[in-house]
């Protein structure tokens, strides 16, 4: 009898070695080994009969073997199947057999046991939730069903169910409800404090989350509000130089056409006429100065784009570029906001700077034609008050 045990112990480690997949990190070996090991120590606790000692001995081995050939669905049944054809070999009686088979199923949760046997057995299957290791058991459950793609769950969501299931389980033997049960409820406070701790790390990310939001938000609506300034005020700038060009332009036509043809009536305008026209010019050549759009080469290399050094929000950065490096360009720009808001930083500052030389241009082309025209208009007053044109 010794010998066929062991010959079915030998096969069953050589099968969960050969049978069972990888991903399959809880219920292995070492999980079998646990419950065939528990199970003899509560059968002893519990006066169990040597026969009924043999049969909770097939029965533990043989209880997860189901994961050998599927998921954790239906394993007991599973798990019943194979103890039937494997324990006929065995030359096990049909009513032994049919017990044991009755035992593996037993252990199906929620667990229902109805005979002293299946609640040995079912509560050598629950003996982690007593032991000191009942947190990494439990995260190895977790990894397995996430590794069969059954689960999806946080470290904090699967915490409060696994402990919804330990405080609803309950122990079946003797031995179980006085000596796990109280080590059970130890690990529950354990698990409740575990709970806590993730709940307040969760609360503090939370509340960095909401902070950063908000951050980037109020960053983004200094990006938006600053540049929307620039933009307007190189509007306001265009729209001055364009009325200085406008305006000069009238009156260099006007003295073209009108004052230049009667200058040999009148020589005494000769001189105003010229400091009028070269007041005009002098002002709509610095108005166009400030709107004259300044042309750069339109390209930024890869190695430029690695280094950070590129600003690829400004079309005239990019205008030569090809279109695969442009959106390679504006991917990496995205997923780097170190990178984007350095470049939105650099876009302002030198937005700033062609501000200043517009202005800077156009406070010129104001100041020519403000004293120009004055001394122009002066001139012509002297011209005429003083000055005959008969006498030239």
């Amino acid at each position: 009898m010794e010998n066929q045990r062991e010959k079915f112990e030998s096969w069953i480690r050589e099968m969960f070695q050969q049978r069972l997949k990888k991903e399959v990190c809880y219920h292995n070996l070492d999980h079998t080994l646990l419950i065939v090991e528990k199970s003899r120590e509560i059968a002893l606790e519990e006066g169990l009969g040597e026969e009924d000692r043999a049969d909770l001995f097939y029965a533990a081995w043989l209880h997860d073997t189901g994961y050998w050939d599927g998921l954790g669905d239906g394993h007991e049944e599973r798990g019943a199947e194979l103890a039937q054809t494997c324990l006929e070999e065995l030359g096990l009686a049909q009513q032994r057999i049919d017990r044991i088979k009755s035992a593996i199923r037993a252990t199906k949760v929620p667990q229902k046991p109805k005979s002293k046997l299946e609640e040995i057995l079912c509560d050598a299957d629950m003996y982690h939730l007593s032991t000191p290791d009942f947190l990494d058991y439990t995260m190895c459950l977790k990894q397995e069903l996430e590794n069969l793609k059954s689960l999806d769950s946080t470290e904090l969501d699967w915490l409060k169910s696994s402990r919804e299931f330990t405080s609803a389980h309950r122990y079946h033997t003797e031995f179980g409800k006085k000596s796990l049960e109280p080590l059970k409820m130890k690990n529950l406070e354990v698990l409740d404090k575990k709970i806590k701790e993730l709940e307040s790390k969760s609360s503090i990310k939370k509340g960095e989350k909401k902070k950063k939001t908000k951050s980037n938000r109020g960053i983004e609506t200094m990006f938006r509000v600053t540049s929307s300034n620039h933009l307007q005020l190189s509007a306001l700038a265009d729209n001055k130089a364009n009325i200085m060009i406008s305006v000069n332009s009238i009156i260099i036509s006007i003295v073209v056409t009108v004052l230049i043809r009667k200058l040999e009536e009148f020589p005494n305008y000769t001189i105003p006429a010229i400091l009028l026209i070269s007041t005009c010019l002098g002002a709509m050549i610095f108005a166009i100065l400030a709107t004259r759009p300044k042309v750069t080469k339109g390209m930024i290399t890869p190695e430029d784009i690695q280094k950070k050094q590129g600003n690829l929000l400004y079309f005239g950065n990019f205008h030569q570029m090809s279109l695969d490096n442009y959106l390679s360009g504006v991917k990496e720009m995205m997923e780097d906001s170190e990178y984007l808001y350095g470049t939105m930083t650099r876009d302002i500052y030198f937005l700033g700077k062609v501000l200043a030389k517009k202005y800077r241009l156009l406070r010129k082309s104001y100041t020519v034609f403000m004293f120009g025209f004055v001394v122009s208009v002066l001139s012509f007053l002297i011209a005429t008050l003083f000055f005959d044109p008969l006498a030239y």
